[in-house]
């Protein structure tokens, strides 16, 4: 199979070798171009697939040059860098013909998902005046969590992938909702114990009192209650990983129970006086800052270092919503298929309500509003009033408000909605449901390409 050509345009000349570097290790052929008139040179002279240009460059800029090609008819996919971001750059790039768009600084990943894009795209490309996004016409993972294509997802995948196959405990943060247990389960999944047993433990729900016997189990007869041995979660998840979920909830004495199994690797039941091998890797989550924890003097530091030979930080849902209509249209598809309901679509509306939505319990709330919204909807699509009323933009408006509410609460959209289309104009028209006029216009009116 022929590789594809990237001419990359960029006259920082680290930068230049670096991305030079990593695309042709991904079996990319690069041709590096310092200067815009270089690169024209090389264009007469050499086959290209795509251009990959920084914006600022020694002799113009890449918005010019992007112009000059397309006075020629050049109809090569055309992708822009700049460290200038900012939606009326993008606006301009896009109205003269640019492909794509991408923010510097960006993990070299993202740059990855744009070339693919660009080479899966069919030749032609149907323009619907209103889009109503559907779950069929989303690629979505076959596997059972779609991580999401922005530089938070790409950067947490990474992290996973480069700490799976690794021995190291695995410290887990992030507020609650944003999937810390599935990011523990695909550590397991992906290292050399995914063949063992993985048990998840809140330690949160473990009262102080018995804790012993929920690590280490206990033997019949050992305490009032005891009627039966127990196996503790140590013994049962011998052989494979051991995921402590809110482990920054443990009272003190809990802590000194657990940091000696992990220091001695070995266990003794409640009751028994014989002591228990265990080979256990330890994957720990908490949405408390534990450096807090530990500098008040509440978590052992000697603990704190135990578990978190690595961290992992997940990021908030606000902090990654381009991949906010990936997510909930896998949560609708989810949803229909539970509640055996017909909903295919999301209407524009709705998502436009979800970009501006701060989502203080993320994904979790994500998956919950859209479930409560799929069994309220009768239509095929999820519609607005189907929404909690923290939704709907208009609910809370004073209808005497001097300011035009409404206007701001459009233009507030707009800029989302570009930035979520990292400037694509007709992508961001998509998500707004209006036409690529109709998006002009507005920018116009608000003044966004001043």
């Amino acid at each position: 199979m022929e590789k594809t050509t990237i001419l990359l345009i960029e006259d920082d000349n680290a930068f230049n070798a670096l991305l030079t570097h990593f695309l042709k290790r991904n079996e990319y052929d690069v041709i590096p171009a310092f200067s815009a008139n270089e690169a024209l040179t090389l264009l007469q002279k050499n086959k290209v697939s795509i251009i990959l240009s920084d914006m600022r460059l020694p002799d113009e800029d890449g918005i010019t040059l992007l112009k000059k090609l397309k006075a020629t008819s050049n109809a090569i996919p055309f992708v822009l860098m700049t460290a200038y971001a900012d939606v009326p750059t993008a606006v301009e790039a896009m109205k003269h013909g640019a492909t794509d768009y991408i923010s510097k600084p960006f993990v070299p990943e993202e740059v990855l998902l744009v070339l693919k894009k660009i080479n899966s795209k069919p030749t032609t490309e149907k323009t619907k005046e209103k889009i109503t996004a559907k779950v069929t016409e989303t690629k979505i993972e076959d596997n059972s969590y779609h991580w999401g294509k922005s530089t938070a997802s790409l950067q947490l995948k990474k992290h996973i992938e480069l700490v799976a196959p690794t021995p190291l405990t695995v410290l887990i943060t992030g507020e609650s909702g944003t999937g810390k247990e599935v990011v523990a389960k695909t550590i397991h999944e992906n290292s050399d114990r995914k063949n063992g047993p993985f048990v998840a433990v809140d330690c949160g729900a473990i009262p102080k009192d018995i804790a012993g016997s929920e690590f280490f189990g206990h033997v019949k007869g050992s305490f009032t209650g005891a009627i039966n041995d127990k196996i503790g979660c140590f013994e049962a998840a011998n052989g494979g990983t051991l995921f402590l979920d809110e482990v920054g909830n443990l009272s003190y004495e809990n802590q000194m129970l657990l940091l000696r199994a992990i220091q001695e690797r070995r266990i003794k039941k409640i009751g028994s006086t014989k002591e228990i091998d265990i080979d256990v890797r330890i994957l720990s989550a908490t949405n408390e800052n534990l450096k807090n924890a530990v500098n008040e003097g509440t978590f052992r530091e000697d603990l704190f270092h135990r578990l978190n030979e690595f961290s992992i930080a997940t990021p908030a849902l606000r902090e990654r919503k381009e991949d906010l209509e990936d997510f909930a249209l896998l949560f609708l598809n989810q949803a229909a298929d539970q509640l055996n309901k017909s909903v295919t679509g999301i209407s524009s509306e709705v998502m436009i309500a979800f970009f501006r939505h701060h989502w203080p319990g993320n994904l979790r709330e994500l998956q919950n509003v859209i479930k409560r919204a799929t069994l309220l909807t009768t239509g095929i699509n999820l519609e607005i009033d189907s929404l909690p009323l923290e939704f709907n933009t208009n609910e809370n408006s004073p209808t005497n408000e001097p300011v035009n509410l409404r206007d701001e609460a459009e233009k507030s959209a707009i800029i989302d909605a570009l930035a979520m289309a990292k400037g694509n104009k007709s992508r961001a028209a998509a998500l707004l449901g209006m036409s690529r006029k109709t998006l002009y216009n507005k920018i116009n009116q608000y003044q966004l390409d001043a």
